[in-house]
């Protein structure tokens, strides 16, 4: 996502490399780039306009001090506008109630069912609730059955009437079942349309009107562009709903959606999802997000998915293998699969600085270490805690039982040797300057 908004945007701030200030007249090409990327963004022209105006405002209004050249104070005035035109600030999120409910809608093919499982994933792992699952879909049953699945994949019970037709009673239903059972969140999860109709619309609405919602999400696919806005805007109108959550970032999308929802509706943006995974779904950082538009990478969300992947018990564990040249193929291994935990490969990749714009014709799959990871499984325990153990013949042997080249065993050999070497050197390091390269972002 943005990657072709992140590229336009650094075309535009060229414009002002080597000028001494900025004036009305060395910007003037600088904002026509930008709006122009913008708007081939799929954000709306009028919006596009409201915020070059706004940039060019601030621009001319600022002092350039002398550490900061205008091409650095331009990229730091539209990192700021960017933040502010998504909302400025991550925005409250309610769970508040006896249970809590959440009702979720839009328009069909959004991402809602698979939005909600991951939202009740989300409460349950991060905040310590007891969600429960409503499918009050009474058109297309395979939802209901999705959902099902969805709920099984991370333990989460869903509440289902096949046979009631009317989603106004199974949403009651289910507030019964979860104060009966002690669940203290209700997702309701409610039918979506290929677009948007009456029946629809009065539908969500009776739902919102029988059980008083303190979040009302309207889930937004992001790769719809500016048609996903207008969709929001006409159920803005009828549902006044809490926030949009944007899914399918990981897809071709030009981001227009992203940058123009907050300004339209006026509601913030709470969630963004991509991929599949029951751990994809982020909290929205409007800051954050504009540091990778402009391709500053998200060093902060990198470190926090790390943290939810790794034990702090097993980090000093590792940490003091490591000290004693002990680091292991089983050590890797378990790194590896902590890492494949954490989310998309490509996505984890991008948010640090400078690599967006590196792998962006890069195709990174999900599946690049099930090679190293064919060829460590193919060793015996013995070899994997002894890697000096393993010669010519063990390397034969285990190339044979995973199936790879012999080439790409010594590959990995020669790698983790180096890495290894690289580990041994900082082991000499004293102990303080080891400390401060560990201290958190």
């Amino acid at each position: 996502m943005f990657n072709n908004l992140t590229e336009r945007l650094e075309s535009a701030f060229k414009n002002l490399k080597g000028e001494g200030r900025i004036n009305e007249l060395n910007i003037a090409n600088t904002l026509k780039d930008i709006r122009r990327a913008l708007t081939d963004a799929d954000v709306n022209y009028k919006i596009a306009k409201e915020f070059t105006d706004r940039v060019k405002e601030k621009a001319l209004g600022s002092k350039v001090l002398n550490a900061i050249s205008p091409g650095q104070l331009m990229v730091k005035i539209v990192q700021d506008e960017l933040t502010e035109l998504m909302g400025g600030a991550e925005a409250d999120f309610n769970i508040s109630g006896n249970p809590a409910i959440i009702l979720i809608a839009g328009l069909q093919g959004s991402g809602k069912t698979t939005f909600s499982s991951k939202l009740a994933n989300y409460l349950k792992t991060k905040k310590g609730k007891s969600p429960l699952l409503v499918a009050a879909h009474t058109y297309r049953p395979a939802a209901i059955d999705q959902l099902m699945v969805l709920g099984e994949q991370i333990n989460v019970d869903v509440f289902s009437e096949p046979d009631n037709k009317d989603p106004v009673s199974i949403a009651q239903n289910a507030i019964k079942e979860a104060r009966s059972k002690n669940k203290n969140v209700v997702i309701i999860d409610t039918a979506g349309r290929l677009a948007i109709d009456e029946v629809m619309m009065t539908e969500v609405a009776n739902i919102k009107a029988a059980v008083n919602p303190a979040e009302i999400l309207f889930v937004v696919d992001s790769m719809t562009g500016q048609d996903a806005v207008n969709t929001a805007k006409t159920f803005n109108d009828r549902l006044d709903f809490t926030g949009v959550v944007l899914t399918k970032l990981d897809g071709d999308t030009r981001g227009g959606a992203a940058l123009s929802v907050k300004y339209t509706v006026q509601k913030p943006i709470k969630f963004v999802s991509s991929g599949e995974k029951p751990e994809t779904l982020d909290v929205f950082y409007p800051e954050r997000m504009a540091q990778r538009i402009l391709g500053m990478g998200d060093i902060v969300s990198l470190v926090e998915k790390a943290q939810d992947q790794f034990d702090e018990e097993q980090a000093k564990k590792l940490e003091r293998k490591i000290r004693r040249n002990q680091f292991d193929f089983q050590d890797f291994l378990e790194q590896l699969q902590q890492i494949k935990k954490m989310g998309n490969l490509k996505d984890l990749m991008g948010m640090i600085p400078g690599m967006g714009k590196a792998i962006k014709d890069i195709d990174i799959s999900d599946d690049a270490f099930k090679g190293v990871e064919a060829i460590i499984h193919s060793m015996t325990p013995f070899e994997r805690a002894s890697p000096d153990s393993i010669n010519q013949s063990r390397r034969t042997r285990i190339a044979k039982g995973c199936g790879k080249d012999i080439g790409e065993v010594n590959a990995l050999m020669k790698q983790f040797d180096q890495m290894r070497q690289m580990m041994k050197m900082m082991n000499k390091m004293p102990v303080n300057r080891m400390q401060g390269m560990r201290r958190p972002v």
